[in-house]
């Protein structure tokens, strides 16, 4: 019940300032955000894929209102990519991108997204790595995916994410789940209207199993972005249906969330990729890290009232 609230908070000027200013606030949001700048974020690459684990790495912040600031995040991911270079990991590390931050939403915003996230896109090819579009709300996903399928002309391995709450999805799972397509399932963060999306956990639960067996039985390569025990322990088993290999899927969880099962899955032959998020503008994601599970607002309250 509260996922909503957090949500509608998260696009709060006011409680942006409140919870910005919070002591607290950055003990608690350096558990999903390990850094700011590429030099913090290097570190923590090394240490995961030294531990068999890959990663996607998201540059945080979406309020973009100008051109000079969605060429800004362009370049804040070339910079991400020529660090990358230097590491020489190719696959195990990817990018993940919001259309938001290369301007999707100013005037000619479709055309600007697409000039400015293809370079990224090219770069990343040219290191033997692969970008993914991050869903956001569902008025912009028509954009997302035209841009994707754009993109997939020159650079077919490039991802998408398609979310379970919405009603569309089953049908865009359907589309994408072709040969040599890569696509992450997610419930969705965001908050949707009931004209265009499941608002009942058990819903959006169901829709996910329907909308992943699409997937694994496709001809596609499925990533499984979930922490739920139940949802990964069914992902295995359709996979498993289906035939596939074990590098013939993966599973995604947030940096932070369920470290253990990162390492378990690991350890037992499955790809497993962390979405590490690094950045200043950190506020819209560490919101909807919150408003996804019970047990992350908890972990925040509490650090607050101990700190009190």
């Amino acid at each position: 019940m509260l996922g909503p609230v957090i949500l509608a908070a998260s696009r709060s000027d006011r409680m942006r300032r409140l919870i910005s200013a919070a002591p607290v606030t950055k003990q608690v949001v350096d558990r999903f955000i390990p850094g700011e700048t590429v030099d913090d974020i290097v570190p923590i690459i090394k240490d995961l894929t030294a531990k068999g684990l890959e990663l996607t790495m998201d540059v945080v912040g979406e309020d973009i209102t100008t051109p000079e600031q969605a060429a800004a995040a362009r370049d804040a991911y070339l910079e991400l990519i020529g660090r990358l270079k230097d590491l020489d990991l190719g696959e195990r590390v990817e990018m993940s991108v919001k259309l938001s931050m290369f301007g999707q939403a100013l005037p000619g915003g479709h055309e600007l997204a697409l000039a400015n996230v293809r370079p990224v896109v090219e770069a990343a090819a040219a290191i033997g790595t692969t970008v993914t579009l991050d869903a956001e709300d569902h008025t912009t996903l028509d954009s997302m995916f035209a841009i994707h399928e754009e993109l997939r002309k020159d650079f077919p391995q490039t991802g998408c994410v398609i979310q379970a709450y919405l009603f569309r999805t089953e049908a865009d799972a359907r589309r994408l789940a072709v040969s040599g397509s890569r696509v992450r399932l997610v419930k969705g963060a965001y908050k949707e209207p009931a004209e265009v999306a499941y608002q009942q956990k058990h819903e959006i639960d169901k829709a996910y199993v329907r909308i992943l067996r699409i997937l694994m039985e496709g001809e596609g390569y499925p990533m499984i972005g979930s922490h739920d025990p139940r949802l990964i322990s069914i992902a295995q088993e359709l996979a498993r249906q289906a035939g596939r290999k074990l590098d013939e899927y993966e599973f995604q969880m947030l940096y932070g969330i369920r470290g253990e099962e990162h390492l378990r899955l690991a350890a037992e032959g499955h790809r497993m990729r962390v979405y590490t998020a690094y950045g200043t503008d950190w506020y819209g994601y560490f919101m909807r890290r919150l408003a996804e599970k019970p047990a992350n607002l908890r972990f925040f309250l509490r650090s607050m009232v101990s700190k009190g």
